[in-house]
């Protein structure tokens, strides 16, 4: 099946790399238009590299080759004014918008008592209120289009107890409980709000840099590192994994599902 989003214009945070450039491309090749958004910058307390312009120029290259239009801006998802005006200018460009897809996020594993108030901040404010803002501004021009779908990219971090990651699971639980809650309200819209619960995905995010975080934890407490071992015989999955169940939820294929979590998790969640 091909076309399975033609016509429709779609927003996706975090898109310079990884499971952001994966969904901005996976829905391209589907037949919609995307606005891609990212800070491109300095992340707060992350222990790997941040993104950076050429990466999104280089999403916005690999949306152009399958024939699609694209919009990119470069703003921080905590700045609210900001990203309304890239996510308007965006709208004005392209004509519409019927897809949210909110995936921007950071993760910075600590034992508990390792976690500082900065770490905790930054973590809530990046995956919570980025989130919300996110929402905020682009759930309006969905209302103008007659309704859409929002997705929220969560976490098998926000379905179960993750271990060394206190920040990370507290803020994938609340953007579980948001998108529930958005649902509620903008269903008079026909507009849909789902979340994505993956497990480890091979992504600038879960490279060397984060895996050595986790093993310096793992090393002070062994016990609870089997929480993160996948039923399937696969120790990560992929960032087209996930942007095959966010192409599915974008389609019309979702219609009648809202208010619901989708789990691309290899099992992870279910023990």
């Amino acid at each position: 099946m091909a076309g399975r989003v033609e016509g429709k214009v779609a927003l996706v945070t975090g898109a310079a790399r990884g499971q952001g450039r994966a969904d901005a491309v996976r829905l391209a090749e589907e037949g919609a238009d995307v606005i891609v958004v990212d800070v491109c910058g300095p992340l707060p307390g992350v222990d790997y590299a941040s993104a950076t312009p050429a990466e999104l120029d280089e999403t916005a290259a690999l949306v152009e080759k399958t024939g699609r239009r694209v919009a990119a801006g470069q703003v921080d998802i905590r700045d609210l004014d900001g990203l309304r005006t890239v996510v308007d200018d965006g709208v004005a460009q392209l004509g519409r918008l019927d897809v949210v897809v909110a995936n921007a996020g950071i993760c910075i594993p600590r034992t508990w008592h390792r976690v500082t108030p900065e770490i905790f901040r930054d973590t809530l404010d990046v995956n919570v209120t980025g989130t919300w803002n996110t929402i905020m501004v682009g759930a309006p021009h969905l209302v103008a289009a007659g309704g859409g779908s929002v997705i929220v990219i969560s976490s098998a971090a926000g379905m179960k107890v993750q271990p060394f990651m206190v920040p990370y699971t507290a803020s994938k639980w609340a953007v579980r409980g948001m998108a529930k809650a958005f649902a509620a309200e903008l269903a008079q819209h026909s507009i849909r709000v789902n979340s994505v619960h993956p497990t480890g995905v091979a992504t600038g995010m879960t490279g060397e840099a984060m895996q050595s975080a986790l093993g310096e934890a793992m090393a002070e407490n062994p016990r609870p590192a089997g929480m993160f071992t996948n039923l399937l015989p696969v120790n990560v999955t992929m960032p087209a994994d996930v942007a095959d169940t966010v192409l599915f939820l974008a389609s019309d294929e979702s219609r009648y599902i809202t208010a619901h979590e989708l789990a691309p998790d290899a099992g992870v969640t279910e023990f």
